[in-house]
């Protein structure tokens, strides 16, 4: 995904993956699709993730930003911040994506942030801001994720993602 190296992540969870052999840039993405999206990760943490996505190549036919880009954009940070969350022992699985889509977007880059609403011990909810780049909000989004253990085979699947 383009600059992932640039993310900023707290150093006590910089220093969790690590020791598990996982580099989190990587891992902390929207793989495949969000790299044919553009999605950029700017900031994580389970406070608060940053991230960007330009509105060129994801519109729908009249020009305007497509509502399953911000969704995608959407899911792609809340889940992060879930995943921060639930530390390396637990893995998110998105349940719920509600997006209300309030204006249209031509043109330039998007902006999410999201923040937490809840975060329980098998589930946390996130709240998703996307702006446009007058910061008039284009999009508000709620992701909630179950937390699950992660499972013998889930480590190597985890490693090879990043």
């Amino acid at each position: 995904m383009g600059e992932q190296q640039h993310v900023k992540f707290p150093q006590e969870v910089i220093d969790e993956y690590a020791a598990l052999g996982v580099d989190l840039p990587a891992l902390f993405s929207a793989g495949h699709l969000g790299t044919r999206m553009g999605v950029q990760i700017l900031e994580a943490s389970a406070e608060r993730v940053v991230g960007t996505m330009p509105v060129e190549g994801n519109t729908q036919p009249y020009g305007l930003l497509h509502g399953g880009a911000s969704a995608v954009l959407a899911e792609t940070l809340g889940s992060i911040g879930s995943m921060l969350h639930g530390g390396s022992s637990k893995i998110a699985v998105g349940v719920d994506l509600n997006c209300t889509h309030h204006r249209g977007v031509r043109s330039g880059v998007v902006t999410g942030v999201a923040t937490p609403v809840h975060r329980g011990r098998t589930t946390a909810t996130y709240e998703i801001v996307i702006t446009d780049e007058s910061d008039k909000r284009v999009c508000t989004a709620r992701l909630t994720c179950l937390l699950r253990d992660v499972n013998p085979g889930d480590e190597e699947i985890i490693r090879s993602a990043s």
